[in-house]
């Protein structure tokens, strides 16, 4: 267990510079210059646009820009933020907290809704059950999700008034109050992750259910619910977890127009308007942020297959 695990922490270090070359790579290919929309009303002046230029390491080769980043990143120091001149780092760590409780949020109402549905729908295959449940994971997955909110906002803030339309509160000042503003973009953003957690979970327990070893189960007198829960259900988990890994990265990497609708601070709105305004250190920042997020997520998948499955442990 221990030479695997630093085996995968080995292979995270390539991964993770084969990627800030592509971050910062792609990232030039971006239309504009940077160095103009700095200089405002003084985009005329020939000595300012220098002076920026040189400040910023843009006049440069882009090899040593990139390696000057790179030593920067590996120390922890993301750099400054060309437009608010504030440091990458701490506005990550500003939005990072908002993201993340939208997107556990999110994940869990996906999960406490997919997977029993999953698992129900495998066991009633066929029946009106089955029916009802896979039609209702086609809502979720065909529902765009700023209709849905739109809808939600004029529901339950608009008409009933039960919860505000929009904004953010932090956990730590006043939790009833954070639940409120959050409450409706997870589960805007958990609906249509809830009807692909539902697909994969019924297509996996069907295919555990039609396993030898289920039948050897209930040959042996067991319980019809020992035999769903404990033979089919874990080897049926670990597609699931495959898929709940990724969609929860996908979270944290922010929901730009869920964030949009609702006004919430998150990654996504931070990425988005640090592209609009040619903000190259915020776009590095979050991207590479993001790309650490989707590599440990992948590990965490790799050690919770090994919890589920015993085979895999003693291999």
């Amino acid at each position: 267990m221990g030479i695997w695990l630093l085996r995968r922490l080995g292979q995270i270090i390539p991964t993770l510079l084969i990627l800030s070359v592509l971050i910062f790579g792609l990232q030039q290919l971006m239309p504009g210059d940077p160095a103009l929309i700095l200089a405002g009303e003084e985009r005329g002046d020939p000595q300012v646009l220098a002076e920026i230029r040189a400040e910023l390491l843009l006049d440069r080769p882009l090899w040593q820009q990139y390696l000057a980043w790179l030593g920067r990143v590996l120390t922890g120091d993301f750099g400054f933020s060309w437009r608010i001149r504030m440091p990458v780092a701490q506005l990550i760590l500003e939005k990072l907290p908002v993201t993340l409780q939208l997107a556990l949020m999110a994940f869990v109402i996906a999960v406490l809704i997919g997977v029993p549905l999953g698992i129900v729908s495998a066991v009633w295959k066929d029946r009106p059950v089955d029916w009802a449940a896979n039609g209702a994971a086609l809502a979720g997955i065909s529902t765009p999700n700023f209709w849905l909110g739109i809808m939600l906002i004029l529901l339950f803030s608009v008409q009933l008034g039960w919860l505000p339309p929009s904004g953010y509160v932090s956990l730590f000042e006043d939790p009833w109050q954070s639940l409120a503003t959050t409450i409706m973009p997870a589960f805007v953003l958990g609906n249509s992750i809830a009807g692909v957690l539902m697909r994969h979970t019924r297509a996996a327990m069907l295919t555990a259910l039609s396993q030898d070893y289920v039948r050897t189960a209930r040959a042996k007198g067991l319980t019809e619910r020992m035999v769903v829960v404990k033979h089919a259900l874990r080897n049926a988990l670990i597609p699931v977890v495959t898929l709940g890994t990724i969609e929860l990265g996908r979270l944290l990497a922010g929901a730009v127009l869920t964030e949009q609708i609702f006004t919430i601070p998150g990654f996504g709105k931070l990425i988005v308007d640090a592209v609009f305004n040619r903000d190259y250190p915020v776009v590095q920042g979050v991207v590479m942020a993001t790309a650490l997020i989707f590599v440990l997520l992948s590990l965490l998948a790799d050690l919770l297959y090994m919890a589920i499955n015993p085979r895999l442990r003693a291999s």
